[in-house]
C-alpha cells in the first residue's frame, strides 16, 4: 500500500514537473533591476543604455520612476461625503452600532482627521416606550457609542459632541414596529 502511495507521489509531481515547464517566457520583456546595489555599481538596466518603458533613468540619475500616481486613501472625496448616510439606526434597547454603519462611520472618521477644525454633533434619539430619564440615558449612550466608533478610526474626541434628545424628537409619529424602527436612531449633524 506504501509503495502504491509513493508512486501515485512521484507521477503527480512528474505531472506538475512537465505542466510547469511548458510555459514560455517572453525574452523580449524589459526586467527593472530595483536593488540599490545594482544602480550604485552601474551594472543595472538603468545604465545600461537602454530605457525601460514607462520608466525615465537619465533625468533622475540612474533610478528608475514609476509614472502611476499614488492614491491617498486617507481623503475622502466630496462626492463619497456627500452621499453619507446621516443616521445611525439601532435595535431595540440597545446601543450598539451595527456592523452595517462600519463603513459609513469610518469615513465620518476620515472627514475629522482631514480638517481638524471640522465638528460633528451626534443626537441620540429612542423611540416612545420608557420613562423620559431612560430614555435620555439611552439616548446618551446611543450618541456616544457612534462617538466612539468615530475615534476609534482617527478622529479627534474634541471633534465630536454626542447630545441626548431621548424620546423628545420623534422621526415619525406612531405607535408600532415600524415607527419606533425609525426613532431608535443617532443623527450626524456637521458643524
Amino acid at each position: 500500500m506504501t509503495s502504491m502511495k509513493q508512486a501515485l507521489i512521484v507521477m503527480s509531481t512528474l505531472v506538475l514537473l512537465f505542466g510547469c515547464s511548458s510555459t514560455k517566457l517572453d525574452s523580449d520583456v524589459p526586467v527593472e533591476t530595483r536593488s540599490t546595489a545594482a544602480t550604485s555599481s552601474g551594472s543595472g538596466a538603468a545604465n545600461s543604455g537602454q530605457a525601460l518603458a514607462g520608466t525615465s533613468s537619465a533625468a533622475t540619475g540612474g533610478t528608475a520612476q514609476s509614472a502611476v500616481t499614488p492614491v491617498d486613501l486617507t481623503k475622502v472625496s466630496p462626492v463619497v461625503a456627500s452621499n453619507l448616510p446621516r443616521v445611525v439606526y439601532f435595535d431595540f434597547d440597545s446601543y450598539v452600532v451595527r456592523e452595517e454603519y462600519r463603513a459609513a462611520i469610518e469615513t465620518y472618521a476620515k472627514l475629522l482627521a482631514q480638517d481638524r477644525n471640522k465638528r460633528l454633533a451626534i443626537e441620540g434619539h429612542t423611540d416612545e416606550r420608557g420613562g423620559r430619564e431612560y430614555n435620555l440615558a439611552l439616548g446618551q449612550k446611543r450618541a456616544e457609542a457612534v462617538a466612539k466608533s468615530l475615534a476609534l478610526f482617527g478622529a479627534k474626541e474634541a471633534q465630536v459632541d454626542a447630545v441626548s434628545f431621548g424620546k423628545e424628537r420623534p422621526a415619525v409619529q406612531g405607535s408600532d414596529e415600524s415607527a419606533w424602527a425609525k426613532n431608535r436612531r443617532a443623527e450626524l449633524t456637521s458643524r
